[in-house]
């Protein structure tokens, strides 16, 4: 029987009725295909450069994944008070090198629960008189979200006592352990990314101005202009590092903080930083300046910094892109050595470098291993910005397409 969904169609013609359905579905489907790709070729042929670079960054998923987990590592930094449980100096003395809290799903008695913890006692051991924790099943402390704890100011100015994690009542949460002190190295590490991801900015901006300024001006020109450049830039990279770090660290006034101290030497270190980046763009240049596009720049009466900034420079952005990139966890690194060394951020003040600190000892890390958290902090880092990089210069790059 016929109905109005299933027509009534002989047998012999069933075949060919689905045969010429599917067709049209399929000759729909790749009209509409058809469509999209030409109006997708449509606005890239009225693209500008950065809108193409940005569509072929895109197709690199590794790389905009990683884009995405290095902004929610700043957002993280940004909001520091909010998602650390505790403030950064806060001290539970009764729980010195107490191990990370276990978190559990399912109670002693069998029961499902939300996430919560067990609270802990101390016990001394007597052979080794260090303290060791132990989970007593009787108290159960549950693990909320926007809990109540320390009252701190938001951005500086927003007074509130709510975190993103946290157990309210007297048994502490340590999501990473505690350090010799007491204080939750969770909530440490959250606080000292502000110092690590943030500090090494100024740096960084400086050195990229003043590499390609006078890598540009040195290559663009020749001459007696790239002789004194380069003369300059021979002499600053002779000048070793660690010595001018320490006696930096010497010249800078006492009454300073820990920041304003490395960002200082920073700010010093910026200005001899930028001489690797000058020599690549002066050799990148030299080789561009002969070019066709650019005689016609001279041609037209183009300025030598409009030809500098607006024909040179875009042809080696793939290389720009990775240099300044790759400065950023430069920059991180540098930060954790000279704070490990104990020439950078000093206390109260809290980086991922002077965290490690705590690690120098390797009886230490044999009994408190959670101590070298930081290094997978820093690791994500710099990984994270390495596959940002090696993305934005495969967009950048014109040979890639």
């Amino acid at each position: 029987m016929a109905t109005a969904d299933r027509p009534n169609i002989p047998i012999g013609d069933a075949s060919q009725h689905y045969v010429d359905r599917r067709s049209k579905e399929l000759l729909k489907r790749y009209q509409g295909t058809r469509e999209r790709r030409q109006k997708k070729a449509e606005q890239l042929a009225e693209a500008s450069q950065y809108q193409l670079m940005l569509a072929q960054f895109k197709k690199h998923r590794v790389a905009w994944v990683c884009l995405y987990l290095l902004a929610l590592l700043y957002i993280i930094a940004i909001f520091a008070p909010f998602v650390a449980p505790y403030d950064k100096l806060q001290r539970f003395e009764e729980y010195t090198y107490a191990k990370p809290s276990q978190v559990h799903l399912v109670a002693a008695d069998g029961n499902w629960h939300l996430p919560f913890i067990y609270g802990r006692t101390r016990q001394l051991d007597k052979k080794t008189f260090t303290y060791t924790f132990t989970e007593d099943p009787s108290k159960r402390y549950p693990i909320h979200l926007f809990a109540t704890g320390e009252p701190y100011q938001l951005f500086g100015v927003i007074p509130t006592n709510r975190h993103l994690l946290g157990v309210e009542g007297d048994q502490p949460f340590f999501l990473l352990g505690s350090d010799k002190l007491g204080r939750d190295l969770f909530s440490r590490i959250i606080h000292g990314s502000r110092v690590s991801l943030f500090i090494g900015f100024a740096g960084v901006i400086i050195s990229f101005v003043l590499g390609v300024l006078l890598g540009g001006i040195s290559g663009f020109y020749g001459g007696l202009v790239d002789t004194v450049i380069q003369r300059i830039i021979e002499f600053l990279m002779s000048i070793p590092q660690i010595p001018l770090w320490m006696a930096l660290s010497a010249a800078i006034p006492r009454e300073w903080t820990g920041i304003q101290k490395f960002l200082a030497i920073i700010i010093v270190l910026s200005f001899v930083g930028w001489t690797g980046l000058a020599r690549v763009v002066r050799g990148k240049l030299i080789s561009l300046r002969e070019e066709d596009y650019v005689m016609a720049a001279h041609i037209s009466s183009a300025k030598p910094m409009q030809i500098i900034v607006r024909h040179l420079l875009p042809g080696v952005t793939s290389f720009l892109v990775v240099s300044i990139t790759l400065a950023i966890p430069g920059m991180i690194l540098g930060e954790t050595t000279l704070s490990f060394l104990g020439l950078g951020i000093t206390a109260p003040d809290v980086s991922w470098g002077s965290l490690l600190q705590d690690a120098q000892d390797v009886n230490v890390i044999a009994n408190y291993p959670w101590l070298l958290a930081p290094v997978g902090f820093i690791m994500l880092a710099v990984v994270l910005f390495n596959f940002v990089g090696d993305g934005l210069r495969d967009a950048a790059d014109p040979y890639s397409r």
